[in-house]
This record gives structure tokens, sequence and C-alpha cells, in this order.
């Protein structure tokens, strides 16, 4: 059978957007990098571009304490994301960050960064232009997607763990002269916790539609066949 351009635009599946959120140490960045290559998606990190404006903060001498500071710099760095899920990048005025921004240095800092309304409202616009942009639609991870960066989602997960199964994921993810104990670990998460489900501008909640996963007693790869699983429902409903 010959297959025309209008027989191939029925049968390939529509963009979909999905929207991954949750704590940090829940899976997301794993499961959500999985779950875009398999479905031929593109993936954004948007934790990584709290953590690329709070690294030019940092770099540029802005006192990250001072929300007005902060606020008035928020429109200088240029961010750019590069959505393949197999070699996401990130770049900051054209320097490439995908290092230095998981130093304990920023990771101290993006939650005061990320709390500036302004800082925010950059971001999140940056972030909403990248899911427009993408051809095929594309996995976005974050804390506050489902609410408030893309509520019209075709697909909304939320992500959850246990706080001990949480700490020991993020610490085992940390290297070297980072590496926490795990009561350190948890401690931090608890802290990053606050901040995030406390911030007046777009806290860390679950969307009102969104399917809870719990992944603490799941294997990574359990979650990634959840989460594909809801998305190929989605697209042949």
């Amino acid at each position: 059978m010959s297959v025309t351009v209008e027989t191939a635009a029925r049968t390939a599946p529509a963009a979909v957007i999905v929207a991954i959120d949750g704590p940090a140490g829940t899976g997301k960045s794993s499961t959500s990098k999985a779950v875009a290559a398999k479905l031929g998606l593109g993936y954004l990190d948007t934790g990584a571009q709290y953590r690329a404006i709070t690294w030019w903060m940092v770099n540029n001498g802005i006192d990250v304490e001072d929300a007005t500071a902060v606020a008035d710099a928020a429109a200088k760095p240029v961010i750019v994301s590069g959505t393949d899920p197999s070699g996401p990048t990130i770049t900051v005025d054209g320097v490439d960050v995908a290092g230095p921004i998981r130093t304990q240095e920023v990771t101290s800092r993006v939650s005061a960064v990320s709390a500036v309304p302004e800082v925010r409202a950059q971001i999140t616009e940056l972030q909403r232009s990248i899911a427009a942009e993408a051809p095929r639609g594309i996995v976005v991870e974050g804390r506050d997607i489902g609410t408030t960066v893309l509520p019209d989602a075709d697909v909304k997960i939320f992500l959850t763990a246990s706080a001990e199964a949480r700490a020991a994921r993020r610490s085992g993810e940390l290297k070297g002269k980072e590496a926490a104990d795990l009561a350190a670990t948890q401690a931090a998460l608890a802290k990053r916790d606050a901040a995030d489900s406390g911030r007046k501008t777009s806290p860390l909640a679950k969307a009102d539609d969104a399917i809870e996963v719990d992944t603490t007693s799941l294997t990574l790869e359990q979650v990634i066949e959840c989460v594909v699983t809801l998305v190929e429902e989605k697209r042949s409903a």
C-alpha cells in the first residue's frame, strides 16, 4: 500500500504535552528522559533552567537573598535548553553550564532565586515557548508544570516517594566531597520541600487532574512503563 502525505498525517500520533511534577528524589528526571525517548518526544528539565539563572546570578555578583536585585537582573541572562532526551543541553549566554549548575553552591541558592516572581515569570515564558514549538510533543518535568506552566497539558503526572527513599536516591546521585550521609540529605530535601511548597508564586503542588504515582517501592523501569502507558492511552483515546 502506498502511503501518501495525507495518510501519514492521519496515522502519525498527535503531539502530546506531558507534565511531570514532584519533589526532588522521586525519579522525575530519569523517568521523564526515558519516557520522552521511548515515545519520540522532546524533553525539558525546568529545574535546570532555574539552576542556570541561579548560576548566572552567583557568577555575576548578584546577592541572591536580595529579591529586588534578583528581580532587576532576571531578564539579562539568555538561557537555551536543548530538548533531545538522549543528550539534553543547557547554556547561559552561550556557555555550557550542564556541570556547573549541579554544584552545591547553586543547589543551596536555587530556592531563593526561583521564589522571586520576576524570575518565575521569565522562566515560565521560556518554558511555554519551548513546549509550544515541540513538533511531536514534549515531556516537561518540574514542580509547577501541571498547575502553572502548562495547565492544559494532555497528561499530568505527580511523582511522590517516602522521605527515606528520596534521600537514599539523592545521596546516591552525589559524588566525592559533596556526597552526604542520609540524615543530612533528608534534612536538605525537607528544607527544599518547605521552600518550594511555601513560596507565594507557583508553589510545588499537585494539579487537581494529575495522576499521582508513588515511586517508593517501584523500580525505575516500572515507573517509566506506568507513565508510558498513561501517555499512550491518552494518544489513542
